[in-house]
């Protein structure tokens, strides 16, 4: 009966080790968010953050896609993620001079297909530019929408005090396959000159854009509502931000939405949480932003997909 007793404790032992084990492993989540990234002055291509949490973020040492397109530059990178687990990714390719955006797709963020202009907005005229192209996938009607910023000077918008030829409005154009786009669209005017657009869906005819106040005056981040992906999207809210910030990205971490962007008269990346895009309670001493971090998105990616990233460079 003692070697019994003992045999069933050294069981209870070994089983109470191994759960405890299991468990640990259990709560590591099976995917990470990932967070777009590029360094000034934006030559050298795609970098990538990392994050358990949502919160606490690292960079991923190197860089995962060189551009030459364009300008060569790579600004304000976009991967979404569709359907078929395929990581399709936008950028902008030029300050101002071009009416195009960047574009390529890949299985694994390490290999890319070729990169392509995607000539948006080169049937209207009197476009100057073309900046931070966001990428959204709308399940509903099961299609790739692009939302950007662009200048025509000759739409006839309110220029306020404004210089012409930057007086941004918001267009989009979608796309099923990324081979074929619709023409571009209006897609945003709120009265005044905006840029850097994101958008999040939050439930069935429940959609938020989050967006930057690009005029003089204000400079500063606001939000709109719609109940469909391409809209029409509210008048925008007062601004949840001080002036000088812009580049929005939102992640959802339990209940709460993380809003990131960048402070960037004081070069800090900073961050608001909130639960219903109506209060707003700054936590940028609560997140962690690796130094030199510039204007993307946040996605989420497989566990393997991210190791092996963080694999090849610690080899």
């Amino acid at each position: 009966m003692k070697f019994i007793a003992t045999t069933i404790a050294a069981l209870a032992l070994v089983s109470g080790l191994y759960s405890c084990k299991s468990g640990s492993e259990s709560e590591k989540p099976e995917d990470y968010y990932v967070f777009t990234s590029f360094h000034e002055p934006a030559d050298e291509g795609l970098r990538y953050l990392y994050s358990e949490d949502g919160i606490h973020w690292d960079s991923i040492p190197g860089t995962w896609l060189a551009p030459h397109i364009g300008d060569s530059i790579m600004r304000d990178p976009s991967i979404v993620v569709g359907p078929d687990s395929t990581y399709h990714l936008v950028w902008t390719i030029a300050w101002k001079g071009d009416t195009g955006f960047g574009y390529a797709s890949s299985k694994d963020l390490v290999n890319w297909t070729d990169q392509r202009r995607i000539p948006a907005m080169d049937s209207i005229a009197s476009t100057q530019n073309l900046w931070a192209p966001e990428l959204f996938y709308d399940d509903v009607k099961d299609q790739f929408m692009i939302v950007y910023a662009s200048c025509v000077v000759d739409a006839g918008f309110d220029v306020g005090i404004e210089d012409p030829k930057n007086n941004h409005r918001l267009y989009c154009v979608t796309t099923k396959d990324f081979e074929t786009f619709s023409e571009p669209r209006l897609f945003y005017e709120p009265g005044f000159s905006c840029i850097d657009a994101t958008l999040v869906k939050r439930g069935p005819e429940d959609y938020v854009m989050v967006v930057k106040d690009n005029t003089r005056p204000n400079r500063n981040i606001k939000v709109a509502f719609a109940k469909n992906a391409e809209g029409p999207y509210s008048a925008a809210s007062e601004p949840f931000t001080e002036q000088f910030t812009e580049g929005p990205s939102v992640a959802k971490v339990g209940d709460e939405y993380y809003i990131y962007y960048d402070t960037y008269r004081k070069g800090i990346y900073s961050a608001h949480k909130t639960s219903d895009f109506k209060n707003f309670t700054e936590v940028t001493d609560s997140v962690r932003i690796p130094a030199g971090h510039k204007h993307g998105t946040i996605f989420r990616a497989p566990r393997p997909v991210i190791d092996n990233l963080i694999d090849r460079n610690s080899k």
